[in-house]
């Protein structure tokens, strides 16, 4: 397995091995890799003729820094879970130096208001963050696909608003959500949870597929209300946000309209852990 620490030499192996017709499959990550992570790559690795990982917690996008001080950092097991999957695939796991030089801070980006929806609200600069380091990762490693998971949906569109607004010669694919064995969306942030936390936070999915199965007999209030229920009487859970929005534009909506696709977004936390989750309604 060939692994990278430094952008210069990964460009120059990235240069010896192309070829007319080379695919580069990319799936950035921020490490402590899960099964949802290991399933872009596969996908990767069945689509392109090579695949590059990065791993790499970019601090550019937390705001809190307890977040980041606690993000976990498993950089070995990563790559053992790489090397079980594939011993083709090439990893880049730069330092803060090395994607930064420096200048530890981010770029502003205008997405045509997706950044100012949920996460950017609730995270100022978050999405700065996320533009400055996967445009710098596209850069760096030139990819012909990069992957995402559609947990982090927000995310997905606001990149695809990057490579569109930036006419980056790239292909964006979406994900389909993995889940554990009790449905909670897989997050690196869920080895943070006890078992019991873990356990519990079974609601979360339960009330988004209940949103779901409500969602064409109930008003959009009266779904709102709902799920601010369900939490308010959860002691173990304080809802920061439910959010159902238009698909396209990711602003929330208020009544229901034919010919729009909408989606329910939902963040909450569990001892100062943060969890999110989504789900497609129609």
């Amino acid at each position: 397995m060939q692994i990278f620490t430094g952008k210069v030499a990964l460009m120059d192996y990235l240069k010896s091995i192309s070829t007319p017709n080379c695919t580069i499959g990319f799936v950035p990550t921020m490490g402590a890799l899960h099964q949802g992570h290991l399933a872009l790559m596969q996908r990767s690795l069945s689509e392109n003729t090579a695949t590059v990982v990065s791993i790499f917690v970019n601090p550019t996008q937390f705001n809190n820094a307890e977040d980041l001080a606690k993000y976990p950092r498993t950089l070995t097991a990563d790559v053992d879970k790489m090397e079980a999957l594939n011993s083709n695939i090439i990893v880049y796991a730069p330092t803060v130096e090395d994607i930064y030089e420096g200048n530890t801070v981010s770029k502003s980006f205008d997405f045509d208001g997706l950044e100012n929806q949920m996460e950017g609200q609730f995270r100022p600069g978050h999405f700065d963050g996320v533009g400055t380091i996967v445009k710098r990762l596209f850069e760096i490693v030139q990819p012909t696909n990069a992957y995402f998971g559609e947990k982090d949906f927000q995310q997905l569109q606001i990149v695809k608003k990057l490579v569109d607004k930036n006419h980056l010669n790239v292909t964006i694919v979406g994900c389909p959500i993995f889940r554990e064995v009790n449905q909670l969306a897989m997050s690196s942030r869920n080895e943070r949870l006890t078992a019991q936390e873990r356990d519990e936070a079974t609601v979360i999915f339960e009330t988004l597929s209940e949103v779901k199965a409500r969602f064409n007999t109930d008003s959009i209030e009266r779904l709102n209300n709902w799920v601010k229920s369900v939490f308010e009487k959860n002691p173990t859970f304080d809802l920061e946000y439910f959010v159902i929005a238009d698909e396209a534009t990711l602003q929330t909506q208020t009544n229901i309209e034919a010919g729009k696709n909408y989606r329910a977004f939902i963040a909450v936390y569990v001892n100062n852990i943060r969890l999110i989750d989504t789900i497609s309604l129609n």
